[in-house]
């Protein structure tokens, strides 16, 4: 990127790029042109399996003519030791189990006998470590873990000289975070996207940046626009994270009915729910998020049980296009989005209005 810009932070020196902007997708080909962009692509990574992320990595390194990028992965605590999804289906409450069925026959959903992309596998400790050990060999610069900051995985990473980064949520998940040496940390407020926490992102980066001493914080949640950045650079960050940007990019892979839903979206459509993977996560209103907010509708069950409860009915929502019960993950920030564009397109404005934004305040 050759655009003058005032955006040079220490992000820019440490990883050798031109902007501070880190680019989470789920799709490859949005992360290798945000990495060509002037930015850093961090792929999204965690309901892939062990041989996906080998070859994905491998990909995106190639693709990216030695410029840095990532991989996010969430690994949380207190999974089932085992890939075992008999185990994990055992324990699903016939309640639940009934609730489901009535949304397959409501919606007149196909059971075709297929899994979706959250019950391919039992989120577990067995897969969370040959998912590791793959993004340890691997040519990736950046490890990021969303949810959850193991010590061990962490300690792993270091010493393979990988950039750990920590997503928090809260001061006190910073903290354990600190503890447990991550490089950089991603203060996301409650606007983002996928799974977010309850603080705002103006109230919990400053936080986070005090608590951090010669840490570098990346502002998540919210950031769609250039003035974004700019306000997030003002509270103390030095980068910033961006995911719902590039949902409707031409290189993202989102299926056409969830396109469209994002390119009606605005800020207000979005509602934080548990009904996906028993964690919250903020997703655009659809009759799914008002199925399990009715009155009659069970509690969603904790991570991984959720995931297996209701993973092929959403997989088999996307193959067969049930349209009222499609939802997709997006932050707040979809207000700023309406078109389908290249990424680097996306960049430019980004890195043009911060710029812009930052020359104009007062000295």
């Amino acid at each position: 990127m050759t655009t003058e810009h005032k955006l040079h932070t220490v992000i820019c020196d440490r990883f050798g790029v031109d902007v501070p902007i880190f680019g989470f997708t789920h799709s490859r080909d949005a992360v290798a042109a945000v990495c060509r962009s002037g930015g850093i692509g961090i792929w999204g990574a965690t309901r892939n399996t062990p041989e996906e992320i080998e070859e994905g990595l491998a990909d995106i390194a190639e693709r990216v003519d030695g410029r840095p990028f990532g991989i996010d992965l969430v690994l949380p605590q207190g999974m089932p030791a085992r890939n075992n999804r008999e185990e994990i289906e055992a324990m699903l409450p016939d309640g639940h189990r009934a609730f489901v069925d009535h949304l397959y026959e409501k919606y007149d959903v196909p059971r075709d006998g297929q899994a979706g992309g959250r019950s391919r596998f039992v989120r577990s400790e067995e897969v969370a470590r040959r998912q590791v050990n793959v993004v340890l060999d691997s040519d990736a610069d950046i490890f990021a873990m969303g949810v959850g900051s193991p010590p061990e995985f962490i300690r792993e990473a270091k010493a393979r000289n990988k950039t750990l980064v920590s997503l928090v949520g809260q001061p006190r998940h910073a903290e354990r975070a600190i503890e447990a040496g991550a490089d950089l940390l991603v203060a996301q407020g409650y606007d983002a996207g996928a799974h977010t926490g309850a603080i705002g992102t103006f109230s919990l980066v400053p936080q986070i940046v005090a608590m951090a001493g010669d840490i570098p914080v990346i502002a998540a949640g919210g950031v769609a626009t250039g003035q974004h950045i700019a306000a997030s650079l003002a509270l103390g960050a030095t980068g910033v994270w961006i995911g719902t940007a590039w949902l409707l990019t031409n290189e993202a892979d989102t299926d056409e009915a969830a396109k469209q839903q994002l390119l009606a979206a605005r800020s207000a459509d979005t509602v934080i729910t548990r009904s996906d993977s028993g964690k919250t996560l903020r997703v655009v209103r659809s009759a799914w998020t008002d199925e399990w907010e009715a009155e009659d509708a069970p509690t969603p069950l904790k991570m991984p049980l959720q995931d297996i409860l209701i993973g092929d009915l959403l997989g088999a929502v996307t193959r067969h296009q049930v349209d009222d019960l499609v939802h997709h993950p997006a932050g707040q920030g979809i207000g700023w989005f309406n078109e389908v564009r290249p990424v680097a397109d996306v960049m430019a404005k980004l890195v043009a209005d911060a710029s812009d934004a930052i020359a104009g305040l007062p000295s």
